[in-house]
This record gives C-alpha cells, sequence and structure tokens, in this order.
C-alpha cells in the first residue's frame, strides 16, 4: 500500500501502454482501459479510464510487488503544475478522500492534460 506519509513518485517517464497491460488487465473492470503508464527506474503508475495504479516494486530481486488502486471517485482535489522554460518537469497532486495526498512528478515531454482531463470527468 502507499505509504500516504510520503506519497510522491519522482521523475515518472511516460512508457508505452502495453509495458504494464499484459500485467494489469486481469484486474481490471469491465470496459476499463489504459490511458497512460509511467515507469521510474523500478516503479511504475498507470492511469486508466477510472482509476490510478501504483506499482510497487519491492525487494532485491523485485518479484514481489504491490499494487495499489486509487479509484478517481475518491479524490477530492487536485492540482497540475505544468512545465515550463527553465523548469521542464510537470507535477499532478491528487487528495484522496480518507486518504491522504499523491503526488507524481514528470519528466519533460509527458501530457498530463489527457489524465486530468479524466480525473475530472469524475472528480467534479
Amino acid at each position: 500500500m502507499i505509504d500516504f506519509e510520503n506519497a510522491d513518485f519522482l521523475k515518472l517517464k511516460a512508457v508505452d501502454n502495453s509495458t504494464y497491460e499484459e500485467r494489469l488487465s486481469p484486474m481490471f473492470a469491465p470496459e476499463e482501459e489504459i490511458i497512460a503508464s509511467f515507469r521510474t527506474v523500478r516503479d511504475g503508475v498507470v492511469f486508466t479510464n477510472r482509476r490510478v495504479i501504483t506499482i510497487n516494486v519491492q525487494g532485491i530481486t523485485g518479484k514481489k510487488t504491490d499494487y495499489s488502486s486509487l479509484p478517481y471517485k475518491k479524490i477530492q482535489a487536485f492540482s497540475v503544475e505544468t512545465s515550463g522554460v527553465f523548469d521542464l518537469d510537470s507535477e499532478l497532486e491528487l487528495w484522496f478522500s480518507s486518504l491522504g495526498r499523491v503526488r507524481f512528478e514528470f519528466t519533460a515531454g509527458a501530457d498530463v492534460r489527457e489524465i486530468c482531463a479524466v480525473i475530472s470527468e469524475y472528480a467534479l
């Protein structure tokens, strides 16, 4: 489970959605599909049309993995900081009812507009 006291996912780089599709599709609800996929060195974050799934690879070998599902309908507020001229990273912060804040920092070139549009659909 995500540690909501330190819930930061830093330097997420966009990857092809097929990277996590095979692993996650058995957990999907009917008609759920991946919108965008990102990864750090070991961990990953997948945004579907219904929720955020965080993938936390654990241990030295990386065989143990924790999957956390954060449904959009539990989002109370969100904030987006887009990239600029000198600061190329963008950030997305989500506040979940009864859980807390999760912060995602994306590397240059990540387009968070589509993710925000889907979150808006469920959270507003």
